[in-house]
């Protein structure tokens, strides 16, 4: 028996560093996501994961209708948003190009 928990020991301490460092922040910041994209609203500055910098027009149930410089309307999916530079400051900066 002993020998059994000698050998499986270190494989369980293992797995349960990996659920606290790997696995359980990832979740974290999968809701953290989920509920940022849930809160989106008309007339917020959004960034999306591709750059383009917007501001929401009509928030739909899985999409959202923005519109860019120029006065372009675009329909991007929520889960294009990027929560990372959206919810920094400075994204309407960043829309203008730049100009503070």
């Amino acid at each position: 028996m002993e020998n059994i928990i000698g050998q499986f020991g270190p494989l369980v301490l293992i797995m349960i560093v990996f659920y606290f460092f790997l696995i359980r922040p990832q979740m974290r910041k999968a809701k953290e996501a989920k509920k940022f994209r849930e809160e989106l609203k008309k007339g917020q500055d959004i960034v999306t994961i591709g750059g383009v910098h917007a501001k929401i027009v009509e928030v739909r149930d899985t999409t959202l209708l923005v519109e860019v410089e120029s006065r372009t309307k675009m329909v991007i999916e929520k889960s294009a948003i990027s929560p990372e530079f959206t919810n920094g400051t400075g994204v309407s900066e960043l829309a203008q190009g730049g100009k503070k």
